[in-house]
């Protein structure tokens, strides 16, 4: 299938690993000009050492800390006239509330909900002359079901959901879609950390904890990044037009509700 994404320009934030570079690899794959982004050079050049084995073309990189507005102005800036946005943001520590400082709570806003916003509004402009445009915001299938120690990101997520739901409504008639993709238990690095914190508390080796993960899930086992990437090249393409303001899980069945 022909997904209509060669030669659009692609910008993946949170790209240096797991699920942003996942979704870039996918972009690249079908011959998006992928940019992506992270902290980290080191580790960009070998996230974009990997895309250009695999896609025939190397992704441009753009270093910066979306938690900032000055950087995001910049991110948006270096990597040109963006078509597609892919919105992603490391996930906050987890936590329980009365443990958690004030300032925590800020800085999980700036990382996950204000990024998300500078972003959009960042790019915004692009897309409305052009009358085409496609921002996918990976949020986390704890906006459809609470994830216990996750209240940061169950927080901020659910405010990233909302912001997509009402951008959906302003601007499907300018060709313009958003949607969220909502993954589940996937192996990731950020799993890895996740096993790591429970283990500490629980008296399980990390293993243990992962296991138990894929004991929750109906599928009987984590998700794979490639398997989020093919979805956001999905929703990026000319195929998805009729597909805005939905959130969409990539869980193996994990979340339990009808909706």
């Amino acid at each position: 299938m022909d997904l209509g994404l060669k030669g659009k320009r692609a910008l993946v934030t949170g790209a240096s690993a797991g699920l942003g570079a996942a979704a870039a690899m996918a972009l690249a794959a079908e011959g998006a000009v992928v940019a992506i982004n992270s902290r980290s050079r080191e580790r960009l050049q070998t996230t974009a050492e990997r895309i250009a084995a695999k896609a025939g073309h190397a992704p441009a990189i753009v270093m910066g800390d979306v938690s900032k507005d000055d950087d995001v102005r910049r991110i948006t800036e270096e990597a040109g006239p963006i078509d597609i946005l892919i919105s992603n943001a490391g996930g906050p520590p987890p936590g329980q509330f009365l443990e958690l400082p004030r300032e925590q709570w800020r800085e999980a806003a700036d990382l996950v909900l204000f990024s998300a916003i500078n972003l959009v509004r960042s790019v915004m402009d692009h897309m409305l002359r052009q009358r085409w445009g496609r921002v996918i915001f990976l949020t986390s299938v704890g906006v459809l079901q609470p994830i216990d120690e996750l209240i940061l990101s169950n927080s901020f997520r659910s405010a990233v959901t909302g912001l997509c739901k009402t951008l959906s409504n302003n601007y499907a008639r300018d060709g313009v879609t958003f949607n969220c993709i909502c993954p589940g238990y996937t192996a990731t690095e950020r799993l890895q950390s996740l096993a790591k914190s429970r283990a500490e508390v629980s008296g399980r080796t990390p293993q243990e904890v992962l296991q138990g993960f894929a004991e929750m899930i109906p599928a009987r086992r984590v998700g794979q990044p490639d398997e989020l990437g093919a979805l956001v090249a999905f929703l990026a393409g000319e195929k998805a037009a009729y597909i805005t303001g939905a959130s969409i899980p990539i869980d193996g069945g994990f979340h339990k509700g009808l909706l």
